[in-house]
């Protein structure tokens, strides 16, 4: 390719928002700044729809103290969407990107946006037209393949571990009155987020008792007899389960049927599966259950976002810059662990083709036997991730004072 002459770059945002995909756009604006093989430096509007829709922006007039202040800013600055190429589309994606001159085009996002970055790297070739693609890894669900882990996996798994941590004290205080909880956690296929409320537990008999994730299948049976012992030890439990549980054959337990809710990539809305199992536990199991879900407000929220996350999400924005320089096109950047007992991650990169619509599930190594709970392995692998050690919360002695009267019934 013709990597000499200065050509206009194109960063887009896919997919669903997170604490840090912001800091991947000030990343790549940095960087892109400092090559003078890069002239202009453009935004999509709302990601592939704001190229076929021509909604560029420059980023160029921005403010730099906005595009500094990205780095700790939530959700998709330049906006995003959920919208699967059609093969009638591939002619408007050409004209765009002719008529404004981009020579490099990166798409920050997850299985779905990788898969739009790999068809227009091929649409590019077959059309002979000079384009360096790239793509950032995005996504809460922490799915992508090769690398070690995606950026905004780490703040989504602080939230929750904080969350799940709070939600069980919650329930440690009032189990005389609401003695079962379920905290429902986001992630369709894999259980990620999920097996991040792991870390919330610091003692034995702390919460989460039982988690619950995609990767082996939901027997409720076994779920009930799970409550159950927990219940008859503590006499409360918190439980912590993904929201694309699956049963023996496969389905989920609970998602939406309507047309309206199943996006272009033919994937249905899901939710409720924690409102299912406290209505479960209350029939089958005559206790108290309600469920806390946070919802999307998890994958977004500042508040709790891990700062490894924040430097991390805005190097693989670098990075893709880089490989853009170098004439680099059809890859991913990915983030590889280096060995050693203190945390470090390095970038490199993968075809987008080994990467697009594919999954990476929780191993069976990070799953017990029981299908209940992680092993330590897991929470070695998640630990580092979340940046700075967890709020450190006190424990009352509870030193009883002697009886004096009978038995209260």
């Amino acid at each position: 390719m013709n990597i000499h002459l200065p050509r206009n770059l194109l960063v887009a945002q896919s997919g669903g928002p997170t604490a840090v995909i912001n800091s991947s756009v000030t990343g790549v604006v940095d960087e892109a700044m400092r090559h003078q093989k890069i002239a202009g430096i453009y935004g999509a509007v709302n990601g592939i729809l704001g190229v076929l829709r021509e909604e560029l922006v420059d980023l160029r007039e921005e403010d730099p103290v906005s595009i500094r202040n990205l780095r700790r800013t939530p959700s998709a600055a330049l906006g995003s969407c959920r919208y699967k190429l059609r093969p009638q589309d591939y002619a408007r994606v050409m004209e765009v990107l002719t008529a404004h001159d981009v020579g490099h085009f990166i798409c920050a996002g997850g299985n779905d946006s990788m898969e739009t970055a790999r068809e227009i790297d091929d649409l590019a070739e077959k059309r002979r037209y000079d384009l360096n693609v790239m793509g950032v890894p995005k996504t809460v669900d922490n799915d992508l393949l090769v690398t070690d882990h995606c950026p905004g996996y780490g703040s989504v798994s602080r939230f929750n571990a904080i969350a799940a941590r709070d939600s069980s004290l919650d329930t440690e205080a009032i189990y005389t009155a609401d003695t079962v909880k379920i905290i429902e956690t986001m992630g369709r296929d894999t259980g990620w987020i999920t097996a991040s409320t792991a870390l919330a537990r610091t003692e034995k008999d702390e919460g989460p008792h039982l988690i619950y994730l995609p990767e082996r299948p939901f027997l409720l049976d076994k779920f009930l007899q799970d409550v159950d012992l927990v219940y008859r030890r503590l006499r409360k439990v918190v439980v912590c389960v993904c929201e694309g549980l699956k049963d023996e054959k496969g389905e989920f337990l609970t998602a939406s049927d309507k047309a309206i809710d199943t996006d272009r990539f033919g994937h249905r809305q899901l939710g409720g599966v924690g409102d299912y199992l406290a209505r479960l536990v209350s029939s089958k199991l005559n206790i108290k259950a309600r469920c806390d879900r946070p919802g999307t407000i998890q994958r977004v929220s500042m508040t709790c976002a891990s700062n490894v996350d924040i430097d991390e999400a805005y190097s693989v924005g670098q990075a893709a810059v880089r490989a853009c320089v170098e004439g680099i096109s059809g890859k991913m950047v990915t983030l590889v662990r280096k060995p050693g007992v203190e945390y470090s991650c390095a970038s490199g990169l993968v075809d987008l083709k080994d990467v697009a619509l594919e999954k990476k599930s929780v191993p069976d190594s990070f799953i017990n036997e029981e299908s209940n709970y992680v092993t330590q392995g897991f929470l070695d692998y998640v630990r580092p991730l979340i940046g700075e050690s967890l709020p450190e919360y006190s424990h009352l002695k509870k030193k009883m004072l002697e009886r004096l009267l009978p038995p209260y019934d």
